[in-house]
Order: structure tokens, then sequence, then C-alpha cells
């Protein structure tokens, strides 16, 4: 797999999308950015929040406290990244009526169209 296609791919994950937008916010600690996000297991949320810190998006602070305190907030590359899938995220709710609109006219032409030998239009 090409690398550029396997970053994509984590910025583009569905939890990697919800936490980069979360943490485009503020600061969050685990516990807090998991109920942010919402919906995300907490093993799907260390394992999302690891890769984009391997990939230079998160940046970890771990105080040496007690209890420990962990906080995530997005590192420069993390800042850029999560601004472009926000983007995104805000086109996609603004067209949203035109993929709906869209659907419908394909379902409609679907059926209403000849069927194949094995169910397929042609």
């Amino acid at each position: 797999m090409c690398p550029s296609r396997l970053v994509l791919e984590h910025v583009t994950s569905r939890w990697g999308v919800l936490i980069l937008v979360a943490l485009l916010e503020r600061s969050y600690r685990f516990s807090e950015l998991r109920r942010e996000v919402g919906g995300v297991s907490e093993k799907m949320l260390a394992q999302t929040l690891q890769t984009l810190e391997r990939d230079g998006f998160v940046h970890r602070d771990a105080k040496p406290v007690i209890p420990p305190r962990v906080d995530y907030s997005l590192t420069g590359l993390g800042r850029e990244a999560a601004e472009q899938v926000s983007a995104l995220g805000r086109w996609t709710e603004s067209r949203l009526s035109a993929v709906q609109a869209a659907r419908e006219a394909y379902d409609a032409q679907k059926a209403h169209a000849p069927q194949g030998p094995r169910g397929h239009s042609g």
C-alpha cells in the first residue's frame, strides 16, 4: 500500500475524523475525549490516538502526578489535517440535500429499469 494512502486512511477513518475535529476545539483528557466523540470504545479510542500520535498529528502529554493525567492535543501537522477534514465535514453537511436528491433519483431509476438474468440491469 502506498504510504500516503495509509496516512489518508488514518486521517479519514470514522474515529480519526471525529477525534481530529474534537481536538480542534481544545486539548482533552482521554475520558473527556471519549465522551466528546461519543460511541467510540475505549480500545478503539486508544488505538486511534496511538496511530494519530505515531503519524505526528496528536501530542500525548503525560503529567507525572497522582493520579496520572494524560492530555491529548493537536500538533501543527494535526491542526492542518483537522482543518481539512473539518472543511470536508462542513461541505458534506451543506450539500446533504443534493446528495439525498441524487440518491432518490438513482433509486427511482433503478426501480424502473429492466432487470437482466441475474437481477442486474442491462
